[in-house]
């Protein structure tokens, strides 16, 4: 059974589809499509941009999406999932890419998204720390123990990879811990804030109201959503799913173990990089997994 996952921040890259705008005309109306319904020529950025203009909140997002989506399409006849899923904004990609969500409805949402997030961000200052070689009840207990501070477990990326997200002391006090309770090591991450964490709760109440606005259709297979690790079709539960998610943990080690078990063969990660198939490796070595290939 064919499953396809989609790729989160951290993806982008300097030049990232300027080739599929100019080989294929499919592609060149969806990214200039983008630039309309953003009101700026994202694809400016995308194709010479720097890899520091590049990480600006507002146009990662967007751009990670945007790659995405138009692989998928541009897949055609050869993109027929059994099952999919996204990492945190590939959540989105995914939902658009099988069919759940309307592209335009989706590039607003993660653009709204991206923004919302960067507000919360300059609320209160927080970060995100990745630690090593635990395993997650421990990263889990740890987190609980710290009770004076917000820190939570964010992205269960692999199996010995779970980063946690929350307050600056907060990060601080569980590096620690975790080093003494022997995680090979604690890296606080480049990012502009604790993703994932109750500190999204504004971005949370902000990205609710546009979701609850927006159509959601039955996808044309499980979606299997991050803050479940469970596929689901039923548009009321995606979108519920996905309000959720700016606040709750991405499952991912959970989601791949769980797609696995229910028959997946092979993944293909579409969109930029090639991150996911790296954590998949981690999970199921002999799993095979490849980029999706344009002919």
């Amino acid at each position: 059974m064919k499953a396809y996952v989609f790729p989160g921040q951290g993806a982008q890259f300097p030049g990232m589809g300027k080739d599929l705008y100019e080989q294929y005309p499919a592609a060149k109306a969806l990214f200039e499509q983008a630039n309309d319904i953003l009101g700026f020529r994202i694809t400016d950025i995308m194709f010479d941009g720097t890899e520091e203009e590049l990480r600006q909140t507002k146009v990662t997002q967007p751009a990670i999406f945007l790659h995405s989506v138009v692989v998928a399409r541009l897949l055609g006849a050869d993109f027929q999932p059994k099952m999919a899923a996204g990492h945190s904004l590939g959540e989105f990609s995914a939902l658009v890419a099988c069919g759940s969500m309307a592209f335009e409805d989706g590039l607003r949402l993660v653009a709204k998204r991206a923004m919302a997030m960067q507000k919360a961000c300059e609320l209160e200052p927080s970060t995100m720390a990745a630690v090593l070689g635990l395993d997650d009840k421990v990263v889990e207990d740890v987190c609980a123990s710290i009770t004076n501070e917000i820190v939570v477990p964010a992205n269960y990326n692999c199996p010995g990879q779970l980063v946690i997200s929350g307050s600056i002391a907060g990060i601080e006090l569980a590096n620690e811990a975790l080093k003494a309770a022997g995680a090979l090591k604690t890296v606080v991450l480049a990012v502009g804030g604790a993703f994932h964490s109750p500190l999204m709760e504004p971005a949370r109440l902000e990205l609710e109201a546009a979701i609850k606005e927006t159509t959601f259709k039955a996808p044309v297979c499980p979606i299997y959503q991050n803050v479940t690790a469970k596929g689901v079709t039923d548009p009321a539960e995606i979108q519920q799913n996905l309000i959720n998610q700016l606040t709750g943990a991405v499952r991912w080690t959970q989601t791949t173990q769980q797609m696995i078990t229910d028959g997946a063969s092979s993944f293909t990660e579409v969109g930029p990089g090639k991150v996911l198939q790296g954590l998949l490796k981690k999970v199921d070595r002999q799993m095979p997994a490849s980029s999706a290939a344009l002919s």
